[in-house]
């Protein structure tokens, strides 16, 4: 077990690029951290410099207290998982499983009992003697983290480890990784381009945009209370909507009507670098809209008519998408998630801004028709144009917790960047 401590560490290529700029983080022992991000924002870089696989520029890296910038890989003490799997054709799942320790001249009585005991965890006894050409894509994956398991590390590091299978898979693989550390308790870094993973599997999460962390914190804190317009649109699926807004005294003028802010905001907004201005951008997440007819007390929220475009009917839920008048919101951090999305290059409405709401099942509104719907002001989120900053306090959002897939609460930290390149690592040990 070993606590990892990121210290002001960069990653400069020879041609001054900087994949990993000034970044700070602590792992405390037995903690699962998830690094998550858009491509090419330097998760898989930082992870790679804690396996010893690029060489660190600037600051210092240390495993269990100990600086480890010049050790190589093999003294690290560390185990890696990754996308690919890397298993070797030609051998058998328990000679794979027990390569590392036979090249290390760990006697073979010790390797089989080692092997036998991370097959029993992992569900592989009945396919030790079998190929990995004649496993599934999840049997293979939990060969590579058998691989990683015996080998007792003072830490594990997980580049993408499930991005190879399919969407269900992914989740049966996602619940074994989050069963499997449990019971281990042995320090995890997980790098992750799919924010569901990190917000199921993470006892925190750090964001990273550009090289640069953005906030850190447990999933529901991320949730609930994004630093910026960046994070905001990262986390939670479908993202964020984003509006233009008015500030007029304790009113907000919003494409979709006129709302009085909350007490509970306005406390926030005084407190932080909200005061006393105007133009700003408000946020509101889908699942905080639902169809005006089944709300029996409307007070604490607002209510508006829209014409539904699409309605997707997805079995416990609606998703409706409907357009709002507006100019749009213009932002780099903005444009950078829909790019990742792939949605950049998709054609836009001219007639504004469009929105989805997470309806209930119960809900009778109709596709081409339009439906008054309503949405908690309780929740809004506002964000300076310029910055992308939130303005509810210190790194704070709406005070009123609600629960994402996963539960916590933490601290923020620093924003925004330029661009970095995220590698994918060869095989260590």
């Amino acid at each position: 077990m070993a606590e990892i401590e990121f210290d002001d560490i960069t990653k400069r290529y020879p041609d001054g690029f900087e994949a990993v700029k000034h970044f700070n983080l602590d792992v405390p022992d037995g903690e699962l951290m998830i690094l998550v991000g858009p491509s090419g924002c330097g998760k898989s870089t930082a992870l790679r410099m804690v396996a010893g696989l690029e060489d660190i520029s600037d600051g210092e890296l240390k495993i269990g207290g100990q600086v480890v910038n010049e050790k190589a890989p093999k003294d690290r003490d560390i185990a890696m998982v990754f996308q690919n799997y890397a298993l070797y054709p030609h051998m058998t799942v328990r000679e794979n499983m027990g390569f590392a320790l036979k090249l290390a001249k760990v006697p073979q009585a010790e390797i089989d009992q080692k092997v036998n005991e991370a097959a029993k965890i992992l569900d592989l006894e009945q396919h030790l003697e079998r190929k990995p050409a004649n496993l599934s894509g999840g049997q293979r994956q939990r060969v590579a983290m058998g691989r990683a398991i015996v080998r007792n590390p003072s830490a594990f590091l997980m580049d993408e480890p499930l991005s190879n299978l399919d969407a269900k898979l992914r989740v049966q693989m996602r619940t074994e990784i989050s069963r499997i550390q449990h019971d281990l308790h042995t320090t995890t870094i997980y790098v992750t381009h799919d924010q569901t993973e990190a917000m199921t599997l993470g006892d925190r999460i750090a964001v990273m945009r550009a090289g640069i962390l953005q906030q850190v914190g447990q999933p529901t804190e991320l949730y609930n209370n994004p630093t910026n317009l960046f994070v905001a649109g990262f986390i939670g699926s479908p993202s964020m909507n984003f509006l233009p807004g008015e500030l007029d005294g304790d009113q907000l003028h919003l494409p979709i009507g006129t709302v009085r802010i909350p007490d509970s905001v306005r406390r926030q907004l005084d407190s932080g670098p909200g005061g006393g201005r105007s133009g700003i951008v408000a946020g509101i997440r889908p699942e905080d809209f639902e169809d005006a007819s089944l709300i029996s007390d409307r007070s604490r929220g607002h209510t508006f008519r829209a014409k539904i475009d699409v309605l997707e009917a997805m079995g416990s839920e609606y998703f409706a998408y409907f357009v709002v008048e507006s100019e749009g919101v213009s932002s780099t951090e903005l444009e950078e998630l829909a790019q990742d999305a792939g949605a950049a290059d998709l054609p836009h409405s001219h007639e504004g801004s469009q929105v989805v709401a997470r309806l209930d099942a119960a809900s009778r509104v109709r596709e081409h028709e339009e439906a008054e719907l309503w949405f908690n002001v309780d929740h809004l989120h506002l964000f300076d144009v310029e910055s992308g900053r939130t303005l509810l306090g210190d790194g704070a959002g709406p005070d009123v917790a609600r629960q994402p897939a996963a539960a916590g609460q933490q601290p923020a930290s620093e924003p925004t960047g330029g661009a970095s390149p995220a590698g994918e690592a060869p095989t260590t040990g």
